[in-house]
């Protein structure tokens, strides 16, 4: 009987528990979608609606109701709030003590991603780029060749994933200084590696997140050892050849090598502001070459289904390319660069279809919301802002779900609030990759 007592009050308590939590936003005054348990505002996600479609219904919920406005993500609270750009976190979970490579540049917070940012940030400098541009030419030139190949069978070609060989290819060469050979090996190892590191359930992704303290008390990872232990090991090896053997290298692992912690190889580390442990190096080229191989092909292969599709826009850019290639005599770094429609392309494509539906930031500090009537966003609260949502939204892009690059043209990106275009982020999180990433599509 006791025991039956005591069952009732856990009950009890825990329903309480869960009710206080649902009043978060209304004991604030704050505009909020309402929520169920145990999903919050995440009914259906996974089994019939993408985050994106989610984070939609919610934005379409509380427009017009203020700035911004709550939501709930099981029982956390999370705000959407436009004016994102002093929120610098990431709701990014990663388990280093576990898992050392997944304490990269996209997940670290604070001190710690403000001295990784800067000493990273020349490695994407436009010279680094220009530097790396014939690699990405010989690569391309290979994806030619495939392509012909390909056609010539009479076969039918699964872009998505050609593109991929393409990217893999391309940020494996400039990241590790190595042909992956993707392109004429499907199944080449580099390739393998990269489809496996982004087989993770977003669920348990979200519950690690939701309970950072206990996912990490569990030993939970984000990427399966077998891939960490992979790319390690590959920068590892890279290291020791090419000291042993005095190589030197066009790649983002060269340009790493001179934060590399001396006495890393014994444990000790003299100078933590100065050096990089290979752990670290080894984590900032592993999301290097995620970012680089996942993204860009995504933007190309929806790029190519929209031009397959209006065969006018489809000479427009080609008679683009032509042109500039023909005013430079080859496919120079200069030449990309004045390929101005088809630039506008693949920022339509960005807009129509971004790569990340949803920015995740955690607020680093308590923040009184200007012209709120005195509301607080509390250290800790987690906020989203719904970049699908914003790029679809008509009050900024007429007709959104027609694919238009002319959206983009000089004069009207001018008459735009620059923040109703984020596919790379904004503020100071902005993608670092995004010169390396637009170059290689």
């Amino acid at each position: 009987m006791l025991l039956l007592y005591l069952s009732l009050l856990v009950l009890a308590l825990a329903v309480q528990w869960i009710r206080k939590r649902f009043r978060y936003w209304e004991d604030r005054g704050v505009p909020y979608v309402t929520p169920a348990f145990p999903t919050g505002n995440l009914r259906g996600f996974g089994r019939k609606f993408h985050i994106s479609t989610i984070m939609q219904r919610c934005y379409k919920q509380l427009k017009g109701k203020g700035p911004f406005g709550g939501i709930f993500m099981f029982t956390n609270p999370v705000v959407l709030v436009k004016d994102f750009q002093y929120f610098e976190d990431r709701l990014f979970y990663y388990n280093e003590k576990d898992n050392p490579i997944e304490a990269h540049l996209v997940a670290l917070e604070g001190t710690r991603w403000r001295n990784s940012r800067s000493k990273v940030t020349s490695v994407f400098s436009s010279g680094k780029m220009k530097m790396m541009f014939p690699t990405m030419i010989r690569v391309a030139d290979e994806f030619s060749k495939v392509l012909t190949r390909e056609t010539a069978q009479g076969k039918s070609i699964a872009m998505k994933d050609f593109l991929s060989r393409y990217t893999t290819d391309v940020v494996g060469t400039c990241t590790f200084g190595v042909d992956c050979n993707s392109l004429n090996y499907p199944k080449a190892v580099y390739r393998q590696m990269g489809k496996k590191a982004f087989n993770f359930t977003f669920l348990k992704v979200m519950l690690a997140e939701q309970f950072r303290d206990i996912a990490r008390a569990l030993h939970v990872t984000f990427f399966d050892s077998d891939v960490s232990n992979f790319f390690l090991n590959v920068v590892k090896d890279i290291f020791e050849y090419r000291e042993q053997n005095n190589v030197q290298q066009i790649d983002f692992t060269s340009l790493l090598s001179r934060l590399k912690n001396p006495d890393s190889e014994s444990g000790e580390n003299t100078n933590q502001q100065e050096y990089w442990s290979i752990e670290e190096i080894a984590a900032q080229l592993f999301v290097f070459f995620l970012a680089g191989s996942e993204t860009p092909s995504t933007t190309m292969s929806f790029c190519l289904y929209e031009l397959a599709a209006n065969a006018e826009l489809q000479e427009r850019a080609r008679a683009n390319v032509l042109q500039s290639i023909e005013k430079h005599g080859f496919m120079s770094y200069e030449a990309i660069h004045e390929m101005h429609f088809l630039e506008q392309c693949i920022n339509e494509s960005l807009r129509k279809y971004p790569p990340v539906a949803s920015l995740l930031r955690t607020v680093t500090r308590d923040y009184p919301v200007p012209d709120s009537g005195g509301v607080i966003l509390q250290r800790g609260t987690t906020m989203i802002v719904p970049v699908y949502a914003i790029h679809h939204d008509p009050e900024y892009y007429s007709d959104p779900e027609t694919y238009d690059p002319d959206r983009f043209s000089a004069d009207l990106v001018a008459q735009r609030n620059p923040l109703c275009f984020v596919p790379f982020g904004a503020g100071p999180r902005t993608c670092i990759g995004l010169r390396f990433g637009m170059t290689s599509t």
